[in-house]
């Protein structure tokens, strides 16, 4: 049971001097006399978030740094200042920053995994998709350094640059692998394949790559509304374009010398079958 004053008597602390309780003896006693009174800021209303008592902190950046750095720092003080029980979560555009760096990884990795496949299927082999992977590194490396040279960062716009350098990139193993493979099949050795493949491709793989650079250029002298994003994704493919060209050349005819020993060329079966043919023509294949 729970006695309550009527609502007038209870409006303010002060009534507290007009409420009495009845000692033992019998005597009314005022209630002030036994309590002591203490006022608490509390808020007005107990806000949740997923289910679970939550108080929303809100901030704004300081000129100069990212978000991603300022969610940084926000973990690491949480981790030396709150206690074992508090739990830490986003919402707003720091939830959605989380979210769109976890999906542009995973858009990244299946890129490189469907592309890998694709090449897989055509070249027959899972040598010389590997071989000409390789300059996707390169092109990131170029990336992440014309980034740092830029001043910028790695956001979700530079992300989906790194994304298209992909194939960007692996053209210019492309054009490498499939030409000195076709050497192989006329039945050249694979040293001299790859030499000549590479001097041949040379000129091709420069003009693609200028072309591209070129295209990319307006990107990074925009100006107006929105000029901070095309910025970002131009200085991506304009150095990971450059650092991927002049490197590729080098990388990939050392690793397919090294591991195009270990593949036949394209044609080698057909090839076989037409030697057997000429050697024994009374034998008839089905």
């Amino acid at each position: 049971m729970i006695l309550q004053a009527q609502e007038s008597d209870r409006r303010s602390p002060t009534d507290l001097n007009n409420l009495y309780v009845r000692a033992r003896s019998g005597q009314l006693i005022p209630l002030a006399n036994l309590v002591t009174l203490s006022e608490l800021a509390e808020p007005g209303t107990l806000n949740r978030f997923n289910r679970l008592r939550a108080i929303t902190l809100s901030a704004g950046l300081v000129p100069g740094y990212t978000l991603g750095e300022a969610l940084d720092w926000m973990r690491q003080v949480a981790a030396e200042e709150l206690p074992d029980t508090a739990q830490i979560d986003f919402k707003g555009e720091s939830r959605e920053f989380q979210k769109a760096g976890g999906a542009v990884a995973f858009t990244f990795a299946m890129a490189l995994l469907i592309v890998f496949l694709v090449l897989a299927a055509q070249f027959e082999s899972f040598v010389h998709p590997l071989v000409i992977m390789l300059t996707v590194p390169l092109a990131v490396l170029g990336a992440l350094l014309g980034l740092w040279l830029w001043g910028s960062s790695l956001n979700l716009f530079s992300q989906i640059g790194i994304v298209m350098l992909i194939g960007l990139a692996a053209k210019n193993g492309i054009l490498i692998v499939e030409f000195a493979n076709q050497l192989r099949d006329q039945g050249r050795e694979i040293r001299e394949a790859i030499l000549e493949a590479a001097a041949v491709r040379l000129r091709p793989i420069v003009m693609t790559s200028i072309a591209t650079v070129t295209g990319a250029l307006p990107l990074i002298l925009a100006s107006g509304a929105g000029a901070a994003s095309r910025v970002t994704i131009g200085v991506v493919v304009v150095f990971g374009v450059t650092l991927s060209t002049l490197l590729s050349l080098f990388v990939v005819p050392v690793f397919y010398l090294l591991l195009a020993r270990f593949t036949r060329s394209p044609e080698a079966v057909a090839r076989e079958i037409q030697e057997q043919e000429h050697r024994h023509p009374d034998v008839e294949t089905a």
